[in-house]
């Protein structure tokens, strides 16, 4: 390839096969670069160095993972459903990866592992789309009045189970999708308006 033509896209697309044929112990600006055809330092002119390459590659998996979340958090779907199916989605997300391409996955787990920071604003990002929904639900009443960022977060750790990639060994054990489901349902109780119980009539005698 002409140096002229390289860009961060195609670099970027080019580490993305290089992972995936060959792992994360081939993805160097070397190996990216044979891919490509040009030397490392055309490379390292549009990446300083093999960890921000590899942080903008984790960055561009994560980024396509979150569009569907993202489309739900701002839907105008009532806020109960909306949360229900943006936990659903985003435990879809990390379990198809998880289940359908397992060595993917662990590639981009591990890559994860040494981008703290990359991760950091990730899980930030989907920490503010529960919060967003839960906001939008105590408006419209159809939640209890609580403080939304403190909930949001209750509802990230309580469904971690579900979504973090430690816990992927779990995932396809039989009786997942039905505690999932029992999981969902009771935090969607936990938010429900409480009512007053009605007032007991008085006895007679």
């Amino acid at each position: 390839m002409n140096d002229s033509a390289l860009t961060p896209e195609r670099i970027l697309a080019a580490a993305e096969e290089v992972l995936r044929r060959y792992g994360r112990g081939k993805a160097t600006v070397v190996d990216v670069a044979q891919a490509l055809g040009v030397s490392h330092g055309s490379v390292y002119r549009h990446f300083a160095s093999k960890a921000a390459l590899r942080d903008a590659v984790l960055r561009g998996w994560l980024e396509r993972m979150m569009a569907p979340l993202r489309a739900i958090a701002a839907s105008r779907t009532a806020p109960p459903a909306r949360l229900r199916q943006w936990l659903a989605t985003l435990r879809s997300i990390k379990r198809d990866k998880a289940l359908g391409e397992p060595e993917l996955f662990a590639t981009y787990g591990a890559l994860a592992a040494d981008a703290r920071e990359v991760i950091g604003e990730h899980v930030e990002h989907l920490r503010e789309q529960i919060t967003s929904i839960v906001a939008a639900g105590v408006a419209s009443g159809d939640f209890r009045q609580v403080d939304a960022r403190a909930t949001a977060l209750a509802i990230f750790d309580a469904t971690s189970r579900f979504h973090y990639p430690g816990m992927a060994h779990l995932w396809g054990t039989p009786g997942e999708d039905a505690a999932f489901a029992q999981l969902v349902d009771l935090l969607l109780a936990g938010l429900a308006p409480t009512t007053a119980p009605p007032r007991r009539r008085k006895s007679a005698g």
